[in-house]
């Protein structure tokens, strides 16, 4: 067996190293071909180019890894079906389930070592890319106008045109400038000559306008209209040759620059938000009604600011905090969530002192309401709210309809808020998970239907992999969506597609033992014969018959 596991995977290993490289490759010329320009025209060092292509190959080995599985794994069972392999291990009494052992117990290997790829390479190489696009996009580029055209000098604040420029000395004709710098006019400079330049530091642009005139329109006098001319008039424009430097500070980290177990501690610092925003919202309610039923607030002592505070969060069982607390067994360091300390509840002795203090309150509403008309108590003026403990956020300082109403928006807020970047961790952490393990879903999928059709070749390699492509990263990607709005939970929108495609796997794995082993079946024609066959059954189902025979006259 050693000998057919090292044989199978050899048939994998070539096709999936030229995979992985040409998909790689492929999308990296597309990455570069959209960037390329940018990243030139900014006149950066080729070291810094260099670098942001080179931490652009991670995210597209994670991306393109599971295609290459899936391409290797079409390639390589086809390939020994084709050639009669399978059939001569049938006869030696090698069952299919044994051929893919060696398949599926690679792709696991994989499958974890992409785990650790995605979760410390991929991580940090995206924060390191993050920065880099930083520092580009504070470099601004050597000068270079256009002509007839509007060129940013300074976006949003200086724009020129201009209709001819010397590039031997600079000079530059017809031009025309809009200075939006000041929002309580707008001027315009028209020149009939200039000469471009900069200044000793090499970092603010100089125009030296020859013959021509600045007019002005007030936003507050748009009737009124100043023009002033000139026959020699000097601009400059502060920060237009800055050069490119690297970062020092580059602390701050987004969702897909972090580790798993940040994201993990990030996680349960939403869950936590999320748990006290709930607390108070429900609170909030409850004390409303009481107070409009009976004109009291509601005593409920054991909701505190300090209960709020040090609640324990209740995260249950997650793939992140396991993945976390297994690689703590293992004394690999990492950041990870400190857990809350457990709830500190109201003492009995201050539960007595706050129910005596609203028996107090009630006597002295009832000897009022006796001698005149009755009004509920202010509980910021008697402080009965600082004696039970009301969240401060929840607006108790006027029980008021409107004022109540605003502390509910607020809270339905902060909870759609703290919901929303839950999730949005919650789908990160599973997207590092699902695309390592479709690595095995793919094999799954792809062994059955190579040896249903042996001889399909290049063509079923392309058109299975297209669509199940297609279709897999489409799910991903509607799954995050889905997941971003609410409608879906992050471990069903990042899972469902691997969900589907397993449960595809496992039933063309029930049925595999009926592909075709002569040398006329087996190819792309009678793929394609059984995709007719399954869509006229479909038709025929709805109630649409299709005659596949011809009329003969």
């Amino acid at each position: 067996m050693k000998i057919l596991s090292r044989y199978v995977l050899k048939e994998h290993a070539g096709p999936l190293v030229f995979a992985l490289a040409a998909l790689t490759s492929l999308l990296l010329l597309n990455y570069v071909a959209k960037q390329f320009g940018a990243l030139v025209g900014k006149g950066l060092p080729w070291t810094a180019i260099a670098e942001f292509f080179a931490l652009s190959i991670p995210f597209t080995v994670a991306t393109t890894l599971p295609m290459a599985v899936l391409i290797s794994t079409l390639y390589a069972f086809s390939r020994l079906a084709a050639e009669n392999e399978i059939t001569a291990l049938k006869a030696s009494g090698v069952g299919m389930p044994t051929v893919m052992i060696p398949a599926l117990g690679a792709a696991t290997v994989l499958a974890v070592l992409m785990i650790g790829f995605n979760d410390q390479i991929l991580s940090r190489a995206n924060h390191q890319l993050a920065t880099l696009q930083t520092d580009i996009a504070r470099t601004k580029p050597t000068f270079a106008l256009r002509e007839q055209v509007i060129n940013p000098v300074s976006p949003g604040r200086l724009y020129v045109r201009t209709g001819h420029i010397d590039r031997s000395t600079s000079r530059m004709r017809e031009v025309t400038i809009y200075d939006l710098s000041d929002p309580s006019k707008a001027r315009t400079i028209y020149a009939n000559s200039g000469l471009l330049g900069f200044s000793a530091n090499g970092q603010d642009l100089v125009m030296t306008l020859f013959n021509g005139w600045m007019q002005e329109v007030s936003s507050t006098s748009p009737g009124e209209l100043q023009r002033l001319f000139f026959t020699r008039n000097r601009m400059r424009v502060r920060g237009i040759g800055g050069k490119f430097q690297s970062s020092e500070d580059n602390s701050y980290k987004g969702p897909r620059e972090k580790t798993i177990c940040e994201m993990q501690q990030d996680y349960r610092t939403a869950q936590a938000g999320v748990q006290r925003t709930k607390m108070e919202l429900e609170y909030l309610l409850a004390n409303n009604v009481h107070m409009a039923v009976t004109g009291w607030p509601l005593a409920n002592p054991l909701i505190s600011p300090t209960t709020r505070d040090t609640m324990k969060v209740k995260t249950g069982l997650t793939i992140g905090g396991a993945y976390c607390r297994m690689l703590g067994l293992f004394g690999v360091k990492q950041a990870e969530a400190a857990e809350p300390p457990a709830p500190q509840f109201t003492s009995r002795a201050q539960r007595a002192r706050d129910r005596a203090a609203i028996e107090r309150q009630r006597a002295q509403q009832d000897s009022a309401r006796s001698d005149s008309t009755f009004h509920p108590a202010n509980p910021a003026t008697t402080g009965i709210d600082r004696g039970i403990g009301l969240p401060p956020s929840a607006g108790f300082a006027n029980a008021q309809g409107d004022v109540a109403l605003g502390a509910i928006g607020s809270l339905r807020d902060r909870l759609t808020e703290s919901e929303r970047t839950r999730d949005m961790f919650g789908v990160e952490i599973h997207k590092k998970f699902s695309l390592a393990v479709a690595c095995i879903v793919f094999i799954l999928i792809g062994a059955p239907i190579a040896l249903r059709f042996p001889r399909g070749g290049v063509g079923l390699v392309i058109s299975v992999s297209l669509g199940v492509f297609a279709l897999y990263y489409v799910g991903l990607i509607a799954g995050q969506s889905l997941a971003e709005n609410g409608t879906l939970s992050p471990f069903l929108s990042m899972w469902l597609a691997n969900i589907v495609f397993t449960i595809i796997g496992l039933i063309l794995l029930a049925r595999m033992g009926k592909e075709s082993s002569t040398a006329r079946g087996g190819d792309m024609r009678e793929m394609l014969d059984m995709l007719r066959a399954w869509f006229a059954r479909w038709l025929r189902k709805i109630g649409l018959h299709v005659d596949r025979r011809r009329r003969v006259a």
